[in-house]
């Protein structure tokens, strides 16, 4: 069984939560579009592609569900509109399994990783410092040792928040003066944390995607430095996207992806937003595993991902 196998009510209330302004959204838009209609039909499906595009799900992974759909439908030979979330719940799900999306195994870290070594990019303002912060809290919660590096050399405000969350959480900060060269601090962060017996290192990274030659430089050289200290880190490169810019996400994720290597994504502020839908197409388009979901400023609102559980929450009905 996996972790999500034992999702928990006050997880479940989270997402439930979180999700609501998405779910408000898409249930009305569903429950229009079957009123008085007896069966799945062409015209039905239509609209339902409609729904699908205008909660930010995307194109191409709208197309693929529609395509389920269909095919569901010819196979059964009749369905009734009544079925429609219910079908629509499972062949997304089934989509997302498919395309080896695999879901976030909680807050637990390999056992030969000391430390285990994350980095984290992501635009400016898409809630990268205040992710890596419910990461640390959660991490140490489970009574692992968290150092945190403050390698956003460019932006004082990165580094000051970074340091209000080492305070609240309890954990160490590495950091440099201003302008500081990134990688220099990566290295610091890694020895003093190989030094300490550290558990895991997050290794915050500045957001500039202006120059992306620059960037990818700078991210590359940080890796170099970082894999030195700790031979094969960093072990996961997360990815921050803000869910609530819908399609501009799946640009950022493209830009970031072509400028270093992501195998990890974390998608914020859904609770502020009806774009929620956006979590599904970047989950299938990038093949590449949405490990971390934000559902609120609570220091504990940052869950990880289950598909089940959350097409599930989006598209059931309202209690």
């Amino acid at each position: 069984m996996g972790f999500f196998d034992f999702f928990s009510k006050k997880e479940k209330e989270t997402l439930d939560k979180g999700l609501e302004k998405t779910k408000t959204g898409v249930f009305s838009k569903l429950a229009h579009i079957v009123a008085g209609r007896s069966k799945v039909d062409d015209d039905l499906l239509d609209d339902l592609e409609e729904v699908l595009i205008t909660s930010d799900v995307g194109i191409e992974t709208t197309l693929r569900i529609i395509e389920r759909i269909q095919q569901r439908v010819a196979r059964d030979k009749y369905l009734s509109s009544s079925e429609l979330q219910g079908i629509l719940r499972e062949e997304i799900v089934a989509l997302l399994t498919e395309n080896s999306t695999t879901d976030g195994n909680g807050f637990d870290l390999p056992s030969d990783r000391n430390p285990y070594v994350i980095m984290v990019v992501g635009v400016n303002g898409v809630g990268k410092t205040t992710t890596i912060g419910k990461l640390a809290y959660q991490f140490k919660k489970s009574g692992k040792k968290v150092y945190l590096g403050a390698a956003d050399t460019f932006r004082a405000a990165a580094v000051e928040q970074l340091d209000i969350w080492g305070e609240r959480v309890g954990v160490p900060v590495i950091k440099q003066q201003m302008g500081s060269d990134p990688a220099s601090v990566a290295f610091d962060t890694l020895s003093s944390a190989k030094a300490n017996n550290a558990d895991v290192v997050i290794i915050d990274t500045a957001g500039r995607l202006h120059n992306k030659i620059g960037l990818m430089n700078e991210l590359s050289k940080i890796r170099r430095v970082m894999d030195k200290v700790v031979p094969g880190a960093p072990d996961e490169v997360l990815l921050v996207l803000d869910g609530s810019t819908g399609q501009n996400a799946f640009e950022q994720a493209k830009q970031f992806m072509a400028a270093t290597e992501i195998n990890a994504l974390a998608v914020t502020k859904l609770d502020g937003t009806a774009k929620g839908g956006v979590v599904i197409g970047i989950s299938d388009q990038f093949k590449i595993p949405v490990k971390y979901i934000g559902l609120g400023e609570g220091i504990e609102d940052l869950q990880p991902f289950n598909r089940k559980e959350f097409v599930e929450s989006l598209f059931s009905e309202k209690n």
